[in-house]
């Protein structure tokens, strides 16, 4: 515990007194968000937050983590990351610059053998990934950097579901024998948790791209490090379902665009924050919301990895029955996806009327 304790207690003040600075700074440098249709918001407010959650993680990565471990694959691309965010944050960038800055952020922990190399079935077998070890890994950073990006809607919410995430991982990753990748993960922990003081509902300062890119990269990558690593039962599952809810925000955004036959990049009001609004609930209850569902998904995780074939079998079916509740309850997908809604609906009118005959 003491190993863990200064780390996050470190990183936390760091966070918490650079974020009033770096407020200042985006009121001088123009690095607001302009409130509009679309946004929750609405005044004008800074949005360059996400700077004090990266300078404390590499201030927190070059003060803890051991000169023996190689981290720098993780600064630079991080550091990469965070130069796109700004960017974003300042001046705005298209969809194309800041898929390509990330896929050469990607490419960096890749190369340096930071990658996905297997997975293993419940019979034991190893299925290792060869020469597509380096795709799959930049597919799956990229993914997840999007993923929080995307989830980035409403005060605290991407700094309060990447805690949760991160901690659960930090555990799980320690449990699994991955100290360092724990280490890595406690010091993002208390450098967003430092942050989240003034970002939690109302919001004094957003964290922008240069926040929710930073975290997203680093969340994938502790995930690649700490889990999958593991020759555990479908270890590949463990981050996936870890990160659930900003993984079913995002993938039901796609199908939602492919739907209407829109661009991938293009915006809307139906992501999951955005829906649980419209079903009545107050801008804070709904962030709590998605904290519970989180918290929600990483227990499962957690009992995953302690589960047996069967139980985890039983446990999976469970997440993904929820994830259809979730989706048809919410609208992720529209307003008239509704099966299993309609399906009991039904069954429960016939039921009223064979009471009334």
């Amino acid at each position: 515990m003491k190993f863990f304790l200064l780390p996050i207690i470190t990183c936390f003040i760091v966070s918490l007194l650079l974020t009033p600075i770096v407020k200042k700074l985006a009121f001088r440098i123009n690095a607001v968000d302009l409130p509009n249709n679309r946004k929750v918001h609405v005044n004008i407010m800074p949005r360059l937050g996400g700077l004090s959650i990266c300078i404390s993680f590499l201030v927190g990565s070059l003060l803890f983590i051991p000169s023996f471990v190689n981290i720098w694959p993780f600064l630079l691309g991080g550091i990469i990351i965070m130069i796109i965010g700004i960017f974003d944050d300042v001046k705005g960038l298209t969809p194309q610059t800041k898929m390509l800055g990330q896929i050469l952020a990607a490419l960096i922990p890749s190369f340096s053998g930071i990658t996905i190399d297997f997975i293993t079935l419940p019979n034991g077998t190893i299925i290792e990934f060869g020469v597509m070890a380096i795709p799959i890994t930049v597919f799956w950073i990229v993914a997840i950097t999007n993923a929080i990006n995307l989830i980035d809607g409403l005060d605290g919410l991407a700094a309060g579901v990447s805690c949760i995430a991160t901690l659960t991982m930090s555990v799980l990753a320690f449990g699994l024998g991955h100290p360092i990748s724990s280490l890595m993960g406690v010091i993002l922990l208390g450098s967003t948790l430092g942050f989240l003081v003034f970002n939690f509902y109302p919001a004094k300062i957003f964290m922008g791209d240069t926040g929710s890119l930073f975290l997203g990269y680093m969340i994938s990558l502790l995930a690649i490090t700490g889990l999958t690593k593991s020759a555990a039962i479908f270890s590949l599952i463990i981050p996936i379902i870890v990160l659930a809810v900003p993984i079913i925000d995002t993938t039901f955004a796609i199908i939602r665009r492919l739907i209407k036959r829109q661009p991938l990049s293009s915006p809307d009001k139906l992501h999951l924050h955005h829906s649980i609004i419209r079903l009545g609930f107050s801008h804070k209850e709904t962030v709590i919301i998605i904290y519970l569902l989180s918290s929600l998904f990483s227990l499962s995780a957690i009992l995953f990895t302690k589960a047996t074939i069967w139980g985890a079998s039983v446990l999976i079916i469970s997440l993904l029955i929820l994830i259809e509740f979730i989706v048809e309850i919410t609208g992720l997908i529209s307003s008239n996806y509704r099966p299993i809604l309609n399906l009991i609906g039904g069954s429960k009118k016939n039921s009223s009327s064979n009471k009334e005959g």
